[in-house]
């Protein structure tokens, strides 16, 4: 909406959600067992949470649309190695909203902090995309900034939101959505109010 490229947010950065690190939700999400291959990590930044999942035996794709985070995506990668049974997380520079140019499906995706940057207009269109790159029965999780609580970040997003725009009527159903803490660069320690929420692909 700034009209600022999303690049900028990496060659101007650090991006405010960029923290070195997956965010703790994901990794509990994964050692809980929550992903199951191939996953596609729609709007990667820096690849931390698809580089996390790969190192515990799943392969990753991880997809952003900026040029400069898929570079630095590509660096950690090349210098990790592979994960457990020599699963990879690999990264390419592509849009959100139009997954179908991948042409292929993924059993789990995971969506990190995309959905709450998309405005009332923009979200039937990233759901759609969303839907063609799940396989039917696949599970999508959804980290998005919440809007209930004190120090909410940027955009927050209701539970209300959420449900509507992964109705069933989308090709989505909505299995559960709990609270949830997102870190970021600008809050404190105990990060933003936030919603992780785990639908699945009818």
């Amino acid at each position: 909406m700034s009209g600022v490229p999303w690049d900028a947010s990496y060659t101007q950065g650090p991006a405010p959600w960029d923290l070195g690190r997956p965010q703790p939700a994901i990794v509990r999400l994964a050692e809980a067992g929550a992903f199951c291959g191939p996953v596609l990590d729609a709007g990667c930044g820096t690849g931390e949470n698809a580089l996390h999942v790969a190192s515990l035996g799943v392969e990753v794709l991880g997809v952003d649309v900026a040029p400069t985070a898929i570079a630095e995506a590509r660096t950690k990668a090349a210098a990790r190695g592979s994960g457990a049974q020599g699963a990879t997380a690999r990264f390419e520079v592509g849009d959100a909203f139009d997954l179908a140019v991948l042409g292929r499906r993924f059993a789990t995706v995971l969506d990190c902090g995309m959905f709450h940057t998309c405005d009332a207009d923009e979200r039937p269109r990233y759901v759609a995309s969303l839907a063609v790159a799940t396989e039917r029965g696949g599970t999508l999780h959804v980290l998005c900034l919440g809007d209930e609580g004190e120090d909410v970040g940027p955009h927050p997003v209701s539970r209300g939101e959420l449900r509507a725009a992964f109705a069933p009527a989308t090709g989505w159903e909505v299995v559960r959505i709990v609270e949830e803490r997102i870190e970021t660069r600008f809050h404190g320690p105990d990060g933003a109010p936030g919603w992780l929420a785990t639908v699945r692909r009818l």
